[in-house]
């Protein structure tokens, strides 16, 4: 009935991208399957949910709901420059990473500017790009690591805009430490800007890690209340950076796009320090199991400074998607990079050990379905 109509034209480039979503959520899969998932492990989320005080301040705040959130994220942006030891003028607040990354694009790329990511890297950042006309070019992982060279030497020969690194990594879970990210910083032109994106880095090994407090002139720096916080489905995210770099936010962000609940979520998640050690410690105890379900099935992990672990199928990239998909259809939802080399491995989020019980019992029976097929 739509071809009666003529609709308005869309710009050239919005009309010459695919209709996709860069990750297909479990909620879809169940519609299309018609079962529910018995575990949930394939979306990185904390399946251990906030702390108990998170929810209470939620249960004490529902008068506040009809509200919008503050505009400037007074308190939640005063409490994290306590915390790092910054200035507030040095962080901005913003509806998770992804929403974010979406805004940094957007003050930096035109069309045909070039932009790098690690081939098989964080697809949602390449999707902001494609949305603005950027030009992506991409690295191949090495040795199941982001490659710091190659990234550096692709910023320089192409003159880059913008770089993006996830340490800790996603997909892998890998990542790498203080001095590498530093030298890393310094190997880059001048005129790119690395997006540091570390949402996993409560997660990281302690020191490890560059501490909050250090910015420099062509980085930004993101962190989030979805990983170790377990605020995933209220959207709460940050950059931090020099204040030139943090004031360009405000000349184009949704200024309410924080909603009232999350401020109070994440300023009483970001309080709550002692749940958040003992999150911390419930996550390690989860990853060892998955690392043990791996072993007992003659699979090796990668090592993970994140809250989900890389098991490497021992077989091709097709071997390990019939893997993936023997799992959901025994209602186990898990993901797996797709892209050579990389697509040998499946990702295991942690969860409750109950679940990852499920997941330990309905893995062998994937993993010889799947050799059979």
């Amino acid at each position: 009935m739509s071809d009666k109509y003529v609709f308005p034209a869309v710009t050239p480039l919005v009309a010459s991208l695919p209709s996709t979503v860069p990750f297909t959520g479990p909620e879809a899969i169940e519609r299309k399957t018609g079962h529910l998932f018995r575990a949930r492990l394939g979306a990185n989320e904390n399946g251990f949910g906030p702390a108990p005080s998170v929810i209470e301040a939620l249960k004490n705040s529902p008068n506040e709901v009809w509200k919008y959130g503050d505009p400037e994220n007074y308190d939640l942006t005063n409490a994290l420059a306590e915390l790092y030891d910054l200035k507030p003028n040095e962080l901005t607040i913003g509806p998770g990473v992804d929403s974010l990354l979406g805004v940094i694009v957007r003050q930096y790329i035109e069309p045909g500017d070039v932009v790098i990511n690690s081939l098989g890297g964080y697809p949602t950042f390449n999707y902001h790009v494609a949305g603005f006309g950027g030009k992506l070019v991409e690295v191949p992982y090495l040795n199941d690591k982001a490659d710091l060279q190659a990234l550096s030497d692709a910023a320089h020969k192409y003159k880059a805009k913008i770089v993006y690194l996830a340490n800790p990594d996603n997909p892998l879970g890998t990542w790498h430490n203080e001095n590498a990210i530093e030298a890393f910083i310094k190997s880059l032109p001048e005129t790119t800007l690395l997006v540091l994106d570390e949402a996993y880095g409560e997660l990281a090994p302690k020191n490890e890690l560059p501490a909050m407090s250090k910015l420099w002139p062509n980085v930004l720096r993101m962190r989030t209340f979805s990983k170790a916080y377990g605020l995933a489905g209220l959207r709460c995210g940050y950059a931090i950076g020099f204040s030139e770099l943090i004031n360009m936010f405000d000349k184009i962000r949704d200024h309410f796009s924080v909603n009232k609940m999350a401020q109070i979520a994440a300023l009483q998640a970001l309080a709550d320090r002692k749940y958040l050690e003992e999150v911390i410690k419930k996550i390690e105890t989860a990853k060892q199991q998955i690392v043990t379900i791996a072993g007992k099935n003659g699979l090796k992990t990668l090592p993970s400074a994140t809250n989900f672990v890389a098991i490497d199928c021992g077989r091709d990239g097709k071997f390990a998607t019939a893997v993936l998909n023997e799992l959901i259809k025994r209602q186990i939802f898990v993901r797996k990079p797709f892209v050579p080399v990389l697509d040998r491995l499946i990702r295991v989020s942690v969860g409750p050990r109950k679940e990852l019980d499920l997941f330990a019992e309905a893995f062998s029976y994937a993993l010889i379905a799947a050799d059979k097929g």
